[in-house]
């Protein structure tokens, strides 16, 4: 049975660097793959996936993505202004603390795409999610079911789903972290307001046993530079 997630917040105010000379004249989620823009291909994922709210945080050329976004209807979409400053991932996702609620949501990179695949990736977090031993799970792919991988550290899965970071640059993870996750956003009830990564929350979930992972079937395609653009482009195409 699926879990009813209404809600999700999308991390889209990157200033993606390694996107350039793309993003010289817009932000990343504008760049296009197959016509449409990132922050379109994973804003359609996430209402197939029944989202119904997308809180999004801009910077980079926010005007830009403030009237992109202005067109969406479904899902619905709420702005989180960080102009003053990035506030990285768990900053980003605290700001936006008073839209989320207090039910699961699920939290999105812009730059994730995939292809293929027996059950939607979305789909399947939704069947994985347990809040009652869960606080955290992760969307992960096989190391060699995607392109655009970033070094060797990931994860390796336990039996019962849970999830340990490998860190070991000599010996690569079979699990790579594909940047979707369900989260029970009261994690960040007790961290200070400011820019902060998410990753110690992580790491103190994997100490209590409270993080777990679910592997996609679907091809991944992490748009992360030209390069990668450029391929998968010709995946979906």
């Amino acid at each position: 049975m699926s879990t009813p997630i209404k809600t999700a917040m999308v991390l889209a105010a990157g200033i993606g660097s390694r996107m350039r000379p793309l993003t010289n004249d817009r932000p990343k989620a504008l760049v296009t793959v197959n016509g449409k823009a990132l922050i379109d291909h994973v804003l359609d994922r996430l209402h197939e996936a029944g989202i119904e709210t997308a809180i999004v945080n801009v910077h980079h050329f926010a005007d830009q993505m403030e009237a992109h976004l202005a067109g969406r209807a479904n899902p619905k979409v709420l702005i989180v202004d960080e102009r003053a400053g990035l506030l990285d991932s768990g900053g980003g996702i605290k700001n936006a603390r008073h839209l989320l609620g207090d039910d699961p949501i699920l939290v999105a990179n812009i730059d994730s795409l995939w292809v293929g695949g027996e059950v939607p990736p979305l789909e399947a977090m939704k069947r994985a999610w347990d809040p009652d031993k869960m606080d955290m799970l992760l969307l992960l792919v096989p190391r060699d079911q995607g392109i655009g991988l970033e070094g060797p550290r990931g994860f390796r899965q336990e039996p019962d789903g849970r999830i340990i970071h490998m860190a070991d640059d000599s010996n690569p993870a079979p699990l790579a972290n594909v940047g979707f996750q369900i989260m029970k956003p009261q994690l960040l009830d007790d961290q200070p307001q400011g820019a902060f990564s998410i990753l110690p929350i992580w790491w103190r979930l994997q100490d209590e046993g409270r993080i777990f992972g679910v592997a996609m079937d679907a091809f991944w395609l992490h748009v992360g530079d030209p390069a990668a653009r450029d391929e998968a482009e010709a995946r979906l195409t």
